[in-house]
């Protein structure tokens, strides 16, 4: 009885701190309850190790480049070698999905992002592939591989599209009112009752960051310049993400500045190429079976977004 009066009266407080109904609470509670039952779903590791290649390269044999993509050449050889080893794996060449872009809203309009987007909402009319097929197959891999071509000294723009949208897998939450997602009021009192009410060892309860603990590697094939970039900007994000990078994880192909580019390709695909790309499905697959090993409750600050 004296429990019951204890939490009747915490949630008398809350409601007051929070400005918020007994309805509007409970719909609060409701998503953290389900929240902390996703995070125990998705931090159980069991069957055979998933890997998926992500393919940012626009170029396509059967397209108007009429020919088939470096980039995605090397991430075939890392995504066998992974195969061979006993991995499902699966290749998504981005060029062949429907991918909107990112809005942004989550920055100024809507003080937090939601799973799923709610700015193409998975089911609907305005839904694209990222909200119907493409979380859910982030969701379900152990290793993911981010493949791109170096374009202007930066990621492709396929690959960038991909990374902006991702951001709705990064501490987000259901929307408080699925009718009406862009509340901003509502959604600021919401984020009010998450930095109040999450726990950092209960994992959920707060925003979910659902790449926290997965394995990525970065392929990138370009000249060096580009290439460095392309991969520093990658590997930030991705780690801000919560990704795990083995040690010798990233490589870039390259040809040199004084061949003709329409040299490239047999340079860039050699076998010297082809065994860095099989080194890093090793190192990849080495990380994520430790991590199997593991029940890791990987720290961050679930308070904020």
């Amino acid at each position: 009885m004296k429990v019951q009066k204890k939490e009747i009266k915490a949630d008398i407080d809350l409601k007051n701190f929070l400005d918020v109904d007994d309805k509007t609470l409970r719909r609060f509670k409701e998503i953290k309850k389900t929240t902390i039952i996703e995070a125990k779903r998705l931090g159980k590791k069991i069957g055979k190790l998933k890997a998926i290649g992500i393919s940012g390269s626009a170029r396509d044999q059967f397209d108007m480049a009429a020919e088939s993509s470096n980039s995605e050449f090397l991430l075939n050889q890392t995504l066998a070698e992974l195969k061979k080893q006993g991995v499902e794996t699966e290749l998504i060449a981005l060029r062949k999905y429907n991918i909107q872009p990112c809005k942004a809203c989550y920055s100024t309009t809507n003080t937090q992002c939601h799973f799923y987007c709610s700015c193409y909402p998975r089911g609907t009319k305005t839904a694209d592939d990222m909200s119907n097929i493409l979380y859910d197959k982030i969701l379900a891999a152990d290793i993911i591989i981010f493949a791109t071509p170096v374009n202007n000294f930066k990621m492709s723009s396929l690959m960038a599209l991909f990374i902006d949208r991702c951001i709705s897998l990064d501490g987000s939450l259901s929307p408080a009112d699925p009718q009406a997602t862009k509340n901003k009021d509502l959604n600021i009192k919401h984020t009010k009752f998450v930095e109040t009410m999450a726990n950092e060892t209960i994992p959920g309860s707060g925003f979910l960051r659902r790449f926290s603990g997965k394995t990525a590697g970065i392929i990138v094939t370009g000249h060096e310049a580009g290439a460095a970039m392309v991969i520093s900007s990658l590997f930030m994000t991705l780690n801000h993400f919560g990704m795990i990078f083995a040690p010798w994880s990233n490589m870039y192909a390259m040809s040199s500045i004084t061949r003709p580019t329409f040299e490239d390709k047999k340079i860039v695909t050699d076998q010297v190429y082809i065994a860095d790309a099989k080194n890093l499905a090793q190192n990849t697959l080495t990380m994520a079976k430790a991590i199997r090993k593991e029940s890791i409750n990987w720290k961050y600050d679930p308070s904020s977004n």
